[in-house]
C-alpha cells in the first residue's frame, strides 16, 4: 500500500517505461470496462500502481493427505476458514510448509494478486502490481475481474464457492473484453495462452478424477491406494510431457508440475469445480451480470450444501438441454 502510487502519477513520470505506460493505459480501460459492462465495483481498487520488487505478491501454503485431495483448512478473522496460508516472504512460507506434520503433502506456490474484500479501499484499494501488469491483455483483464469479484461477494468459510464464482466471472468478463474491445494481436497472443492452459486444464482435470476413484474405492487397502495413486502420477507427467511436445517445448508449467502432488490438485480444484455451475447460473439470469450478482447472493445465503446442489443441478440442467437450462426446483 505505501508502494502505490496513482496511475497517471505513474504516465506522467519521465522515468517510467514506456512499456509500462502502455500497460497502465490498457489496466485503466479494463478497470472502466468492469464497471461499465461487468458491473463490477466502482471504487478505489486498481487505479494505482506499486512495484513491489519481487515475482509475487504473497506465496500461499497448502496441505492435504496422502490419499485425499481435501485441503487442511486454517482460520482467521473476518475471512474465516480457508484452505491455504498465505506469505508476504516465501521463506517463511516455506518453513511453514516444513514444519507441518510429515503425513501431509504440502505444496508452495506464488500468487500474483489477491483482494482485500474492499476493506482497504478507504486506504486507496488493491494496487495494479509488477507481479502481473505484464500478463497478457487477456489474461489482466481476467486478473482484474476475479480480484473483483471478490469484493462484489465474499463467503466465510468456503474457499471453493468464492473462487469458483471468481473464476466464472473472470471467464465471462475476460471473453466479452476480448470480443469487444481488444486488438486482434492481442486476441491472437491470447488464444495461444489460453489454449495451452485449456490444454492443461483438462490433463489437470481427468487427474483429479482419477485420484478421487483412488481414494473412495472402499475395498481397496491404503497400500492398494497408494500403489494406483503412483500409476496415475505416473501418467499425468507422461500427459504433461506429451502437451510439452506439442507445444514445441514450452516450459511454463514446469515448476507447478515439479512440486505436483494431493495439495496442488486440491487448490486447483477450488478455483474450478463448481464453475460450470455459476456460468449456467449466469446463463439462467439472462447473461446479466447484475441479476447473477443477486442471485449468487440469494445463493451464498443457502447452507453449503444447499449451494452446491443447486450449482450442480444448474450444471446438469445446462449440459443436458444444450445451453437452455431449466431452473432446478431449489432455485424456485
Amino acid at each position: 500500500m505505501r508502494a502505490a502510487r496513482p496511475v497517471d502519477d505513474w504516465l506522467q513520470d519521465a522515468q517510467t517505461p514506456a512499456a509500462l505506460k502502455t500497460r497502465l493505459v490498457t489496466a485503466q480501460r479494463i478497470r472502466a470496462f468492469a464497471v461499465s459492462d461487468l458491473a463490477l465495483p466502482d471504487n478505489a481498487s486498481y487505479h494505482r500502481y506499486a512495484d513491489l520488487g519481487r515475482r509475487a505478491v504473497v506465496y500461499n501454503v497448502v496441505a492435504a493427505p496422502a490419499l485425499s485431495l481435501t485441503l487442511n483448512t486454517w482460520c482467521f478473522p473476518v475471512v474465516g476458514c480457508v484452505g491455504y496460508r498465505g506469505y508476504f516472504d516465501e521463506a517463511n512460507a516455506r518453513a511453514f510448509a516444513a514444519s507441518l506434520p510429515p503425513e501431509l503433502e504440502v505444496a508452495v506456490y506464488p500468487v500474483p494478486a489477491y483482494s482485500t474484500l474492499g476493506w482497504t479501499n478507504w486506504l486507496g484499494g488493491d494496487p495494479l502490481l509488477n507481479t502481473f501488469i505484464g500478463y497478457p491483455e487477456g489474461e489482466l483483464a481476467r486478473l482484474v475481474f476475479h480480484e473483483l469479484a471478490h469484493q462484489v461477494l465474499y463467503v466465510k468459510n468456503d474457499t471453493a464457492f468464492n473462487e469458483s464464482f471468481a473464476t466464472a466471472v473472470e471467464r465471462l468478463g475476460g471473453e466479452r473484453w476480448l470480443k469487444e474491445q481488444a486488438s486482434e494481436a492481442a486476441r491472437a497472443e491470447y488464444a495461444v495462452f489460453d489454449a495451452r492452459r485449456q490444454q492443461f486444464r483438462a490433463l489437470t482435470r481427468s487427474t483429479r478424477s482419477a485420484l478421487q476413484v483412488v481414494y473412495e474405492d472402499g475395498s481397496a487397502s491404503d497400500t492398494d491406494k497408494l500403489r494406483r495413486k503412483a500409476e496415475v502420477m505416473l501418467n499425468f507427467r507422461a500427459g504433461y510431457d506429451e502437451l510439452k511436445r506439442e507445444w514445441g517445448g514450452f516450459r511454463g508449467y514446469d515448476a507447478w508440475v515439479a512440486q505436483t502432488n494431493n495439495a496442488s490438485f486440491g487448490a486447483q480444484a477450488a478455483y474450478d469445480d463448481l464453475v460450470p455451475g455459476f456460468i449456467a447460473l449466469f446463463q439462467h439470469e439472462g447473461a446479466d451480470f447484475a441479476r447473477f450478482y443477486d442471485a449468487v447472493r440469494a445463493l451464498a445465503k443457502q447452507p453449503r450444501e444447499t449451494r452446491r446442489t443447486v450449482l450442480a443441478e444448474l450444471s446438469s440442467a445446462t449440459r443436458l438441454a444444450d445451453h437452455a437450462p431449466t431452473t432446478p426446483a431449489s432455485l424456485r
